[in-house]
């Protein structure tokens, strides 16, 4: 009997299973997945969640039930690639024949002194928590600083901005405009959100050190009373370990097949794979459609392609607020209600088909 072993419940892994299971997987076959939490959560809305806007339990999804497929909750603390084994935090071992390594990222603070000390996260469910409380105990008229004008922070931003009226946010962008890599129509559109809605877009920020109520942007510095880091990401510690070639942000590089190109049998899937894109659930969803074709493939002693499909991606979407958004999708910009409400049917198709 073969073991498939998934580290990380997040949204690769969850689609490995959603092809796999009911009726795909082999009889030869079975699966673990391990995860800190019982659930799959929905990790693109977590911004939503430290704003204060929706509840835990409607970012949380359910993982789906097999007889062949078994959940274990820990953390992870070692892959043994030599010996084929995961370790997690309580000592305990398990064993695979096949992994898949989706146990996705974790902030990057660029040395930025006091950053990994004083400010607050959204790249877990429990780091969104406590954001969250953070955030929702602020009296009126405080000073929240966000660092990071990516699409994290420009969702947290606007979100938090529709939930509290009563506080003063700051968004610090190390680019001349927001989201410099699309469209000037998309930034502007963003932009004018912003200023409409009196959310203060810092441009060319830059920042050195991180107090607990200061933050320091170049020679400047702007007190704040909570500020919350969304500028950069990692792979987790476990996956930086592991051995083999890291790109410049430290994700895995890997073979045409997404395995590692001295081990046929660790996979890497989403966040913490080096891949010619931006990391993204999408994403983390294309590379696992292709690990899948290639596990099935290999596990039927058949033949794999010479050169694999490459990924093609639809666009992205982003929220400001619950009544509006902007979209990229097939080198088109769209703006308004009409990408806010593209954006809830993702979502909702989503959670239905993962039950």
């Amino acid at each position: 009997m073969k073991h498939l072993v998934l580290l990380g419940g997040g949204y690769g892994n969850m689609r490995v299973l959603l092809r796999l299971l009911p009726d795909k997987l082999p009889e030869d076959v079975t699966i673990t997945l391990i995860d800190r939490t019982p659930y799959h959560c929905l990790k693109t809305e977590y911004y939503a969640l430290a704003a204060g806007t929706v509840s835990d339990t409607e970012i949380r999804v359910g993982f789906p039930e097999h007889e062949r497929l078994h959940l274990k909750y820990g953390k992870v603390t070692e892959i043994n690639t030599v010996e084929s084994k995961v370790i997690l935090e309580d000592g305990s071992e398990v064993a695979y024949d096949d992994l898949i390594v989706g146990l996705g990222c974790e902030d990057k603070y660029h040395n930025v002194p006091g950053a990994d000390e004083f400010t607050y996260s959204i790249q877990s469910i429990q780091q969104s928590r406590a954001t969250y409380e953070k955030l929702s105990n602020l009296p009126s008229g405080s000073v929240v600083g966000v660092v990071g004008a990516g699409l994290s922070g420009i969702e947290l931003a606007s979100e938090l901005r529709e939930s509290r009226s009563d506080l003063t946010i700051k968004l610090f962008d190390r680019g001349e405009r927001i989201l410099p890599a699309f469209p000037q129509r998309l930034s502007n559109y963003v932009q004018k959100w912003f200023d409409a809605n009196n959310v203060e877009v810092v441009s060319k920020s830059n920042i050195t050190k991180v107090e607990p109520t200061m933050l320091h942007n170049h020679e400047e510095s702007i007190p704040v009373d909570v500020c919350v880091w969304t500028a950069g990401i990692q792979p987790v510690e476990v996956v930086r370990n592991l051995p083999g070639e890291k790109d410049s942000s430290n994700r895995v590089v890997l073979s045409q097949y997404h395995n590692l190109p001295d081990n046929e049998h660790v996979y890497v899937v989403g966040d913490c794979a080096s891949l010619p894109f931006a990391p993204s659930a999408q994403l983390a969803e294309e590379q696992a459609e292709q690990i899948v074709d290639v596990l099935l493939t290999r596990w039927k002693g058949g033949t794999l392609p010479a050169e694999m499909p490459k990924i093609k991606l639809k666009g992205f979407m982003g929220s400001l607020g619950k009544k509006q958004g902007f979209a990229y999708l097939a080198d088109r910009t769209i703006t308004g209600r009409i990408a806010r409400l593209l954006k809830s049917g993702v979502l909702w198709m989503y959670k239905y088909h993962n039950g």
